[in-house]
């Protein structure tokens, strides 16, 4: 039967209209945790410095410079000082790590297109914790592009990637809550069932029924 209601929005319309509210409402959760993931990539990497050559290298000097104004949140000051690296050293490993490293000053001041940019360039290696943290920024870049599909794609990689209690959880509830957004409450209840069967031993497993409550209703 035919809506004669002329004031009566299209289905697609009001789909539309309830995905960004969604995202909107979730916004916070689904995109702040570019922060965190920061946090987690540059303690990892003061921490695990195989990435860098010996200090005394002047490649890692000029990157370690640029890494105390990044840690001062001075990311304008922080982004041309790894950029001059990037640039001068760019077949090196701090050459590299400063792909990563412009990916998150970019990301931080909003340059979200930059940001996506220089993650894309980065070429992470066989690790736990800095490769993955980096893919999950490339997936919070893209969620703030609004290319949720790319940004499903990347945190779910991401989480593959680092098989751990402390980052995995973190991709697949940022995934799952992009995937509520768009509708697609199956494919989300199943990335919180995974974090609920495999990572029971994460700080996300305390929170983590209130997601599959929630990806559960009708």
């Amino acid at each position: 039967m035919a809506n004669n209601n002329p004031n009566a929005a299209p289905v697609e319309e009001q789909q539309v209209n309830k995905t960004e509210a969604f995202f909107e409402k979730y916004k916070k959760a689904i995109i702040g945790g570019v922060v965190a993931i920061v946090a987690i990539v540059v303690c990892a990497i003061l921490v695990n410095n195989y990435y860098l050559e010996p200090r005394a290298n002047e490649a890692s000097t000029e990157l370690a410079k640029s890494q105390e104004l990044f840690d001062a949140q001075q990311y304008d000051k922080a982004l041309a000082g790894f950029q001059k690296v990037a640039n001068e050293y760019g077949s090196t490993d701090a050459g590299n790590l400063a792909q990563l490293y412009i990916g998150l000053c970019q990301a931080n001041l909003g340059k979200w297109q930059e940001a996506v940019n220089a993650l894309e360039s980065f070429d992470g290696q066989d690790d736990q914790m800095i490769s993955p943290a980096a893919e999950g920024a490339l997936g919070n870049a893209y969620a703030n592009l609004k290319q949720l599909d790319k940004a499903v794609e990347h945190l779910k990689k991401a989480a593959k990637m680092a098989d751990n209690n402390s980052l995995s959880p973190t991709f697949l509830i940022q995934a799952g809550e992009i995937l509520e957004s768009q509708g697609k409450k199956d494919e989300a209840l199943k990335l919180y069932q995974e974090v609920k069967d495999k990572y029971f031993q994460s700080m996300q497993y305390q929170t983590i029924d209130k997601y599959i409550e929630r990806a559960s209703a009708k």
